[in-house]
C-alpha cells in the first residue's frame, strides 16, 4: 500500500478519482464522454464534483468498485449540461434505493444559485440543468449561494469568482432565461483543497478564467503555493492573448503540477507544458494529495 493511501485512510489527505472525462487512460477499460465528473474522498467525506452529461459516471464508478450511494456532498461547478445532466441519473438512483429500503445518504447539493437557470444556445433550447431546485430539494439538502462555502476543514467551494483579469474576459455563451445579453456564466466556480504541499485547485470548466480562479483561491486561503490544478481550463482555441497571458500567469505563480483535461485543447496543453510538468488525465485516474 502506498504511503499516501495510508495517510488518506487515516483522514490526513485527499484522494481524487476521475469518473468522467472526454478521454480515458490508456489500457483502462472505461468510457468517456464530453463532460466531467470527479469523486473526491477527504476527511471521511465522499464528494461528487459534477455529474457529467449522462449516467456514465455511475457506470464507470461501478466498474471501479466505487459506491456513490453514500455521498455526503454533490458540488456543481456550473450549470452547463456536460456537468449537470447526470444529476438526473443520480437522483433516480437515490430514489430507487429509498423505494427498495436500501441504505443511502441524503447528500448536500452545493452550487451557485444561477446554476439552475435555463440557458438557450443557437437552435438548442436548453443547455442548462434539467431539474429545478424545488424538486431537487426533495432529494438533497440544497445549499445554493454566491458566497464561498466550507466543505471540510481543508476543502472550500469558492462561490462566485470575481472577473478581474482582462485577457480572461469573454463574450459569453448562450442566453440565460430572462436575459437579453450573452451569458457570462457567473455561476462558474471551483473547489480548493489546502494540502501540506500547497493548494490543489479543482475546476469544472473554468469559464471564470483559470487565472481568476487561482487568484480567488489564494485570496480566500492566504496560501500562495500551488501543488496542482486539475480539471477543465476552458482553453479551446483560445485567443493568442488569452493563451499567452495564461501561460505567463501560471509561470509566475509556479504550480508544481498541472493536470488539464475536459475542455483544454492539445495546443494549449503543449503551451502549458513549458510552465511545469503536465499529468495525463482521463477516466480511471486516481491521484492522492497530502
Amino acid at each position: 500500500m502506498k504511503p499516501g493511501r495510508r495517510l488518506i485512510e487515516a483522514g490526513h489527505g485527499m484522494k481524487l478519482t476521475v469518473l468522467v472525462d472526454n478521454s480515458t487512460l490508456i489500457d483502462r477499460y472505461y468510457e468517456g464522454e464530453p463532460g466531467l465528473s470527479l469523486l473526491i474522498e477527504e476527511d471521511g467525506l465522499k464528494i461528487l464534483f459534477d455529474c457529467g452529461y449522462s449516467d456514465l459516471f455511475l457506470k464507470n464508478a461501478w466498474k471501479m468498485g466505487l459506491s456513490l450511494d453514500d455521498l455526503d456532498f454533490v458540488l456543481l461547478s456550473h450549470g452547463h449540461m456536460d456537468h449537470t445532466w447526470g444529476l438526473e441519473a443520480l437522483t433516480r438512483r437515490l430514489c430507487e434505493l429509498r423505494l427498495e429500503g436500501r441504505p443511502c445518504k441524503r447528500p448536500a447539493l452545493v452550487a451557485h444559485p444561477e446554476a439552475f437557470t435555463s440557458i438557450a444556445l443557437d437552435q438548442c433550447p436548453e443547455i442548462g440543468p434539467l431539474l429545478e431546485p424545488e424538486k431537487l430539494a426533495r432529494h438533497y439538502d440544497m445549499r445554493l449561494g454566491k458566497a464561498a462555502q466550507k466543505i471540510s476543514e481543508r476543502l472550500l467551494f469558492l462561490g462566485e469568482i470575481p472577473r478581474r483579469i482582462g485577457f480572461e474576459q469573454t463574450e459569453g455563451i448562450g442566453f440565460k432565461e430572462g436575459q437579453d445579453t450573452p451569458d457570462r456564466i457567473m455561476d462558474d466556480s471551483a473547489l480548493v483543497y489546502r494540502g501540506s504541499e500547497g493548494l490543489v485547485i479543482i475546476t469544472g470548466c473554468s469559464h471564470a478564467g483559470i487565472c481568476n480562479i487561482v487568484a480567488q483561491a489564494m485570496d480566500l486561503t492566504g496560501e500562495s503555493r500551488i501543488a496542482d490544478i486539475i480539471g477543465g481550463l476552458h482553453l479551446l482555441s483560445p485567443s493568442r492573448e488569452r493563451l499567452e497571458g495564461t501561460v505567463e500567469y501560471l509561470r509566475r505563480i509556479g504550480p508544481e503540477t498541472l493536470s488539464p483535461c475536459h475542455c483544454t485543447d492539445l495546443n494549449s496543453k503543449i503551451a502549458l507544458a513549458a510552465v511545469t510538468p503536465l499529468r495525463e488525465v482521463g477516466v480511471g485516474l486516481e491521484v492522492s494529495y497530502l
